[in-house]
């Protein structure tokens, strides 16, 4: 089975690197010398100043790209020795911390979470990068409409073509940890067709919603808080987030 190797005597930059893949799940071997590499061993995340030494082909130097996930996710699609796919379909679960889930070809690439809705863009660009493909689809699922209008307007601007899928029956089991509830949710909104969105969407909040950001509110802070119905509007439209609007009502107290 191919692996992941990781070489390199920067400490820190050691340390990062499994951070990651640990964090993702990811097997890998820690190799003590860039000499006799395990045939098992086709990807190797090393350092630029360290890279040199290694005379395998597919080594990357972590440190040369902006984020340690993104020198991963170049590291993963090595490892399947594709270089471009036919189909990508990106799947969103949409909420505060939207799942992202990656199926090229009919195989499960990638399962990811972010912190916000207004990383979705940032991060499907980055991963459309890793995976080049002859066509690409993106959909969402239609729950939590103000976060998922606000997802599908930051993606417009892709071109890209977009649907909403009926994501009743993609809620996986309880038992696993949320993010990896929201990557799951995810990789099953990306493999169900939807109704295509051809232009930006309101972000109109129903009083429904803006009582559950309220809620949210007085669950965080242990019911001493309520943030007001203008700041819930300016959660749910993204002008601020929900840490920032209880910071704001606590300094009115």
């Amino acid at each position: 089975m191919k692996t992941l190797g990781v070489y390199t005597k920067d400490f820190s930059l050691y340390h990062d690197i499994i951070k990651v893949l640990k964090k993702r799940k990811l097997a890998y071997v820690s190799l003590s010398s860039p000499k006799d590499i395990p045939k098992r061993i086709s990807v190797i995340l090393t350092s630029k100043k360290e890279k040199q030494d290694i005379k395998s082909q597919k080594s990357i130097a972590t440190d040369t790209y902006d984020s340690i996930d993104h020198a991963v996710d170049l590291a993963i699609q090595k490892l399947t020795g594709k270089e471009i796919y036919s189909k990508i379909f990106v799947g969103i679960d949409p909420g505060e911390r939207p799942g992202i889930a990656i199926v090229g070809d009919d195989i499960l690439l990638q399962k990811i979470q972010v912190d916000s809705p207004e990383k979705v863009v940032y991060s499907i660009k980055r991963l459309l990068k890793v995976y080049p493909s002859k066509e690409a689809y993106i959909r969402i699922g239609h729950g939590s409409i103000i976060t998922r209008n606000r997802i599908i307007n930051s993606l417009i601007s892709l071109k890209i073509p977009i649907e909403i899928v009926d994501e009743t029956s993609t809620t996986p089991s309880q038992q696993t940890g949320r993010s990896e509830r929201n990557g799951e949710a995810a990789a099953a909104i990306a493999l169900i067709s939807g109704g295509k969105v051809q232009t930006n969407l309101p972000l109109e909040p129903t009083r429904g919603a803006i009582k559950n950001v309220q809620q949210q509110s007085r669950q965080l802070t242990e019911g001493k808080y309520t943030i007001s119905k203008e700041i819930a509007l300016k959660v749910l439209k993204g002008k601020m987030s929900l840490v920032e609007a209880i910071e704001n009502e606590k300094s009115k107290n």
